[in-house]
């Protein structure tokens, strides 16, 4: 069995105690709470599990807010207007191009400069600041947050929550938390074809093979299969979910090291022979003429008009892409039908590759000199963890944004439109009001999270959610120090480049794979080695100091 790690760019997740909620969670001799005692102006006395938090004075905080092109931010957002009625804490963004979200939040960051608030941070984005001492170890005050508590409690995501542990046994990420895994991405395909082809829909890689030569000898002048999400790396999601489906996610999902727990050692990804049977797989689509070797570099335009003027029959997404892209395109052509078919099985089994833990809250570590500290933390605790904050930021106002049926269930108001769920209603959820809108609305119960869902997304959720997670999602702990960071990142950049240009390379047929030792080899003189016994080194500590 193989366990990814879960290491982004910057170093590998961390991992250190066994999981307790509270302020000793910290692990050393710093007692946060002279900065609890000290900074509860405007915080609530008696704050708990399903309380509307409401701040006893006005309050303001800070935040950096992820703009995203599709829902431009607005300052008259109902959002904004109905946040501060209910919490009485009025918000302060800082608005960010998508485009630039990363970079600006890192610039920000290391002049000391970030908002008190910084979300939209992925788990182990966060590794990069720890050392300069920059964001808030937010372990050492959950104890503020009941909320947050309860869930991890209630949902058992002790061991996520361990993976972001850093040597110190602290971590510094507040991450959104599922309750069930819940995973996308998969191949959409015109089933209108695979009806005249007299094809069932392929439930594994092998079988995908199969609908794809049928297509091609049907169709010889197209490639059935091509694909976008290729800016600025090659084919982002095809390497992560087929990848995943062999145990070795590259493209989005990539990370350097995998646990292998038969051999107790850690093992570099892209050396594996799992690594090695999806890249064969791709070269053999390749070169069998199924797979558009310009799925690697095109513009995501470009792909999807080839998909559009039937010129592929197959390409990857999500629902949104589904609905908002791929259907539309093709609207000229009523005869043709897509479907996301559920993510095909592959070697490593009917697993569901996606973890619990979703983007999160860093915190600008001068928010625990804030007097109004305490109250910063419960009102995250509320919009970010609680029930109805969840609900709050993903539905809005009941009466203006949506209505109750019935049977209880929550449904979109007439004249309001969400993902495609009422083409012709005049208003937006996201555009004209600011709710479900990227920066809080991620997390929460299953039912909560699917709420926007069309039916036949529930059913393609349903289908993948029943499959056990992947064994990799949850890797065994090894934090690196300071100082192994800072060289492993070094050696990060270089590796990952040359993976990333040599797995094409073997795809493309430009490389035989025959040289797949050679291959290896050369990750060698890149400091492979050095970067695996490093890696063996963390884990091998943890384990001697924790247990």
């Amino acid at each position: 069995m193989f366990v990814q790690s879960r290491r982004r760019a910057a170093a590998v997740a961390a991992g250190a105690l066994a999981l307790t909620l509270g302020l000793a969670a910290c692990g050393d001799d710093s007692d946060p709470s002279e900065e609890v005692s000290a900074n509860r102006a405007g915080a609530m006395e008696d704050y708990k599990v399903g309380d509307q938090f409401k701040a006893t004075e006005q309050v303001s905080f800070s935040m950096l807010y992820n703009n995203h092109p599709n829902y431009p931010l607005k300052n008259d957002w109902l959002f904004w207007q109905e946040l501060t009625k209910r919490t009485n804490v009025k918000l302060e963004p800082s608005a960010v191009p998508l485009s630039d979200y990363e970079q600006k939040r890192s610039v920000l960051i290391s002049a000391g400069d970030a908002p008190l608030i910084i979300p939209k941070t992925y788990p182990n984005q966060e590794d990069a600041f720890v050392s300069s001492g920059a964001i808030l170890p937010v372990s050492d005050y959950i104890d503020l947050m009941p909320n947050y508590k309860d869930k991890v409690a209630k949902w058992n995501l002790g061991p996520e929550i361990n993976t972001l542990r850093q040597a110190d046994g602290k971590y510094y990420l507040l991450p959104g938390l599922h309750e069930k895994p819940w995973q996308e991405y998969s191949l959409v395909v015109r089933t209108d074809i695979l009806q005249e082809l007299g094809l069932q829909e392929p439930k594994t890689w092998d079988e995908v093979y199969t609908m794809l030569k049928a297509m091609k000898a049907k169709y010889p002048a197209i490639y059935p299969f091509t694909d976008r999400y290729s800016q600025p790396k090659p084919t982002g999601n095809l390497w992560n979910i087929l990848g995943a489906s062999f145990g070795a996610p590259g493209g989005w999902g990539f990370q350097h090291a995998i646990w292998d727990a038969a051999a107790g050692k850690y093992v570099y990804t892209a050396a594996s022979p799992q690594w090695k049977a999806w890249v064969e797989f791709l070269n053999k689509l390749v070169s069998e003429k199924l797979l558009d070797p310009e799925s690697f570099t095109q513009t995501d335009d470009q792909a999807r008009s080839k998909l559009a003027t039937s010129k592929s029959f197959v390409i990857t997404g999500n629902a949104q892409g589904l609905v908002n892209d791929y259907r539309p395109d093709l609207a000229k052509n009523p005869a043709a039908k897509l479907k996301k078919i559920p993510l095909p099985i592959g070697p490593a089994g009917e697993v569901n590759p996606q973890s619990r833990m979703e983007n999160g809250v860093m915190i600008s570590s001068k928010a625990k000199d804030n007097k109004n500290f305490v109250a910063m933390m419960q009102f995250i605790d509320w919009l970010f963890y609680s029930d109805a904050g969840q609900e709050f930021a993903r539905w809005g106002v009941e009466g203006t944004t949506f209505v109750k049926g019935a049977s209880g269930k929550l449904e979109l108001a007439p004249d309001v439109n969400v993902i495609g769920l009422r083409p012709n209603a005049p208003k937006h959820l996201q555009k004209d009001f600011g709710f479900y809108n990227g920066i809080f609305a991620y997390g929460g119960k299953p039912e909560l999270v699917q709420s926007f869902f069309s039916p036949e997304e529930q059913e393609y959720q349903a289908i993948v959610g029943a499959r056990q997670p992947a064994p990799w999602v949850v890797p065994p702990p090894a934090p690196f120090n300071d100082e192994e960071r800072e060289q492993a990142t070094l050696w990060e950049t270089t590796l990952r480049d040359y993976v990333d240009q040599q797995t094409l390379r073997f795809i493309l047929g430009q490389r035989p794979l025959g040289e797949w030792d050679a291959y290896v080899n050369e990750l060698k003189t890149k400091n492979m080695d050095k970067y695996m016994e490093l890696q063996q080194k963390a884990y091998d500590r943890y384990k001697k100091e924790h247990g």
